[in-house]
């Protein structure tokens, strides 16, 4: 089986994660093999709505601190950045913004460079070129070794047309025909958050963009008003480890709790590694053993399908309070984000906008 790059995206809606548990999961990605780290929070605004401004002095001290723990526990160090709506008016002055924070991208240390053209208008005249002639001045001016583009229209999905207008029929070919094929084109499946990929749609879309897409997966995150109340933690599934061969790389987005989510980010390792003999039960108790310890896993095993299925906001108030007895007397990382999600601690309000 082929394991294209695997690595994390923290593409996440809702409350950021701290430095330092940015900077433990690095070192953990290190240990377990993974090969890259990009840096993409919604909640960060120098890199959405505001990037044409510098990042205040303090936060690009600890990006930069970031970026060299990183490279010392060998994960590729990337960014996300989301020039809100650029291609609309690329003018003399949205130039020299995006100049100015390509620089700054650059002095940071940044080795991948995604460019995220999602969550924005997409029915626009030409956008697909506009979109290209950006990606290629880019592509011109930064020192990063690998770039990402991630698509206004990233996924099949019909809700995507619905919350950011009707796609231009051609828009991927378009992309396909003329983007270089040197930049690398984020793809999320058929869904936005796909239930599974197979070899024939990752191969339909390759033969469309021109290139092996480079997946975007939205699993385990769970941001969002509706999917807060929930803890993605099973091991992976619908990834076959045939994908691999089809893939420039693979993307996780994880969760709000960045403990938990590496029970499914060494399943998916384990999936590719594996292939046909992979199981995920199995992946399931090794990555929980590893990720919990032995009698967090053996608790957290008992109670998937509540995380996972049922939520927090099913739950009666008897049911929640034993699991918070049993958890909250636990004193562990993972252990105190579960009593956390209990109290009600990553919950999202649905009017919450993406700098909260």
């Amino acid at each position: 089986m082929t394991t294209p790059p695997l690595g994390l995206i923290e593409g996440y809606y809702g409350h950021p994660w701290t430095w330092a548990e940015r900077a433990d999961q690095a070192a953990f990605m290190g240990r377990h093999g993974f090969d890259f780290y990009i840096y993409a929070p919604k909640a960060d605004a120098f890199l959405r709505k505001r990037w044409r401004e510098p990042w205040p002095a303090e936060s690009r001290s600890a990006i930069e601190a970031f970026a060299a723990q990183c490279r010392a526990a060998g994960v590729r160090f990337g960014v996300g950045l989301s020039p809100f709506e650029v291609y609309r008016d690329f003018g003399d002055e949205a130039q020299a913004a995006l100049a100015a924070k390509l620089a700054e991208l650059d002095a940071v240390g940044v080795e991948i460079l995604g460019i995220l053209f999602d969550d924005m208008r997409g029915d626009l005249p030409d956008v697909a070129a506009n979109q290209i002639r950006i990606m290629h001045w880019i592509a011109e001016r930064t020192g990063a070794k690998e770039i990402i583009f991630c698509p206004t229209y990233y996924s099949d999905d019909p809700e995507l047309d619905t919350a950011f207008g009707n796609r231009p029929p051609d828009y991927l070919t378009a992309l396909g025909r003329g983007l270089d094929p040197a930049i690398q084109i984020f793809w999320t499946g058929e869904e936005v958050c796909a239930r599974e990929f197979s070899p024939g749609h990752l191969m339909r879309v390759a033969e469309a963009i021109g290139r092996k897409p480079f997946l975007w997966d939205n699993y385990p995150v769970n941001d969002g008003a509706r999917m807060s109340p929930y803890l993605y933690i099973r091991a992976f599934t619908g990834r076959p480890g045939a994908n691999g061969e089809h893939l420039a790389g693979h993307a996780v987005n994880p969760a709000l709790q960045p403990y938990l989510s590496r029970i499914p980010l060494l399943s998916l390792a384990e999936s590719y590694r594996l292939g046909e003999a992979y199981q995920y039960f199995g992946a399931f108790d090794r990555a929980a053993a590893e990720v919990l310890g032995p009698e967090l896993a053996r608790h957290v095993r008992r109670h998937v399908r509540v995380f996972h299925d049922t939520g927090v906001d099913r739950l009666g108030a008897d049911a929640l309070h034993r699991l918070r007895a049993r958890y909250s007397i636990i004193d562990n990382p993972p252990a105190r984000e579960i009593t956390a999600w209990l109290d009600g601690a990553y919950r999202i309000d649905p009017n919450a906008t993406e700098e909260d």
